[in-house]
């Protein structure tokens, strides 16, 4: 099942992807609903975030491949920081180059969508918490990231997190091609087996540190070939069984302060 937010005329909905034609839900997918018989043409709405996360918690140097392109060390145990809502945007929009950067990457990232509110899960029952799994791009201003000790700064600018298409809930995530594409132009390849640690571990390990709730993210790291986005800059995120995230740069507006 492909789960999606949209905005019908002035609603905002929840529904699934049936033949190219979203189909209305009631109710919402973190606890009881149905589908109902009325549908729209894809062009016809606009596909929101497909949750709306109460944090994103992110996995740095989490792939094999990775962690030899920037020479360090694999971790023994998860790398973990945030990003915050505030960051969040869908398929199609802009990702917003900060006037104080000189440098902003793309990272094609599978994201695990929780369904229900996880604490100190035991791994062997991970699997029942995950709604589903979509694609996401943990976009990071690069320059920025050594100089402030820690990667918030960095990570955490309005836009800086496109999430979507969709939620697909009947996937096997262990096994998926992984790709960015920049202008048409493929710059990460990879596959989700290169994870170090996968989808299941992650819910566990994070769980016992914090309380995970329905619509959380965790955003499971990137592969080699990380590299810097330009304005007017299209980029894709492909991941298998799930489709194409895409966004566009566009360059940060003068605030008033700046008049």
């Amino acid at each position: 099942m492909k789960i999606v937010r949209y905005q019908d005329g002035p609603k905002i909905r929840w529904g699934v992807i049936e033949e190219g034609m979203v189909r209305e839900m009631e109710g919402d997918p973190f606890s009881h609903f149905h589908l109902t018989f009325r549908v729209k043409q894809m062009g016809e709405v606009k596909l929101l975030p497909p949750c709306t996360p109460s944090k994103i918690v992110a996995l740095g140097l989490n792939y094999r491949d990775h962690a030899e392109e920037v020479k360090m060390d694999l971790p023994e145990e998860p790398i973990l920081f945030l990003k915050p809502s505030t960051s969040v945007i869908g398929p199609g929009d802009a990702i917003v180059y900060p006037r104080v950067s000189r440098r902003v990457d793309y990272e094609a990232e599978l994201a695990v969508v929780m369904k229900k509110r996880a604490r100190t899960v035991p791994l062997e029952r991970a699997k029942d918490y995950i709604l589903g799994y979509t694609c996401f791009n943990d976009v990071t201003a690069r320059d920025l990231q050594p100089k402030n000790g820690q990667w918030t700064k960095s990570k955490s600018f309005d836009t800086f997190a496109p999430i979507g298409p969709w939620i697909v809930t009947d996937l096997d995530p262990h096994n998926l091609e992984i790709s960015t594409y920049l202008n048409g132009e493929r710059k990460q390849h990879s596959n989700t087996k290169h994870l170090i640690f996968g989808p299941l571990q992650l819910v566990s390990y994070i769980s016992n540190i914090m309380t995970l709730l329905p619509g959380d993210v965790i955003a499971t790291g990137t592969p080699s070939g990380i590299g810097p986005m330009l304005i007017g800059d299209r980029v894709d995120v492909v991941i298998e069984g799930i489709g194409t995230l895409s966004n566009y740069v566009v360059a940060e507006e003068s605030s008033e302060d700046d008049q």
